[in-house]
């Protein structure tokens, strides 16, 4: 199944979770009494839930598509686990080393936005800006030291997830959360797609159109790490809980390592996609 977050005309700005279907949508939290109303709520309610939101997933209203806003695919993830160095290419036009074990850093959730969204920051910050596309998978259920044979059983559905970083700030302090996490930087969606619909999240073409350039195309296929890794390695040390985010390297094609360099400018549009997903835009502004 397909599921979104929009912003409704009866619900101000409150986010509801609705389920695609084509190029109509239906509420979720109208399918049946005490449905859930956001994708978290929806995870934390197990297979039993999402059951029944598969079965009643007719009897709701239907509604255009076209024109709705869209927020956050993921609203109140407990974590947002980000990797870093898992393409052979990006890491090596960064001129960083893929080491041992993977890269982690921590998003915070102010950096969330919107497909669509208008992600500002200051110029004084920043005017190295750059774009990342990368696949993002949603754990369903709870795991610690869970074996990578079993680890896509605990994934509940993936996203797609733009990564954009301040690589000035990026190299000049020693992690990584922070030139991250500028409100905006994170735009996730606008789908998310349940486990079931990608049976191989290592065979998705992904890629990065800036202002009609596409400047990133490669497959979730050159990952260092597997998602199945990746989930074990992170799982080694730390329980992951449900609805938590992990943003899983992006391949390369950074605007920092291009010749000449091409940055995200003032009234940039990135869009990064992932094949069986969707397409992800984000509009730049640059405040004087």
């Amino acid at each position: 199944m397909r599921f979104a977050h929009v912003r409704s005309r009866e619900a101000a700005d409150a986010p509801r979770l609705i389920t695609v279907h084509g190029e109509e949508y239906a509420f979720v939290d109208e399918l049946f009494p005490g449905a859930p109303s956001t994708l978290e709520e929806l995870i934390a309610g197990g297979d039993d839930l999402l059951a029944r939101v598969r079965e009643s997933a007719d009897a709701g209203a239907r509604h255009p598509l076209p024109g709705v806003t869209f927020a956050s695919a993921v609203l109140a993830p407990p974590t947002i686990l980000a990797v870093g160095l898992n393409y052979a290419a990006h890491s090596g036009e960064l001129g960083l080393k893929t080491d041992a074990g993977p890269t982690v850093f921590v998003l915070w959730p102010n950096s969330l936005t919107a497909h669509e969204a208008t992600t500002s920051w200051p110029r004084s910050l920043s005017e190295a800006v750059d774009y990342e596309a990368e696949l993002g998978v949603i754990i369903g259920r709870a795991g610690r030291d869970v074996a990578e044979a079993d680890a896509l059983d605990h994934v509940w559905g993936y996203t797609v997830v733009n990564d954009i970083t301040a690589r000035n700030i990026q190299f000049s302090e020693a992690q990584w959360s922070r030139c991250k996490s500028f409100d905006g930087f994170t735009p996730t969606g606008p789908f998310v797609v349940t486990a079931d619909e990608i049976p191989d999240p290592q065979d998705l073409h992904i890629w990065t159109v800036v202002d009609g350039h596409t400047v990133q195309d490669a497959s979730t296929g050159q990952m260092v790490r597997s998602v199945a890794t990746l989930i074990h390695k992170l799982s080694e040390s730390a329980t992951l809980l449900p609805g938590t985010l992990i943003s899983t390297g992006s391949p390369g094609g950074a605007g920092y390592s291009r010749d000449p360099q091409i940055f995200l400018r003032d009234r940039s549009t990135v869009t990064v996609g992932i094949d069986g997903i969707g397409e992800l835009t984000t509009h730049c502004r640059i405040l004087d």
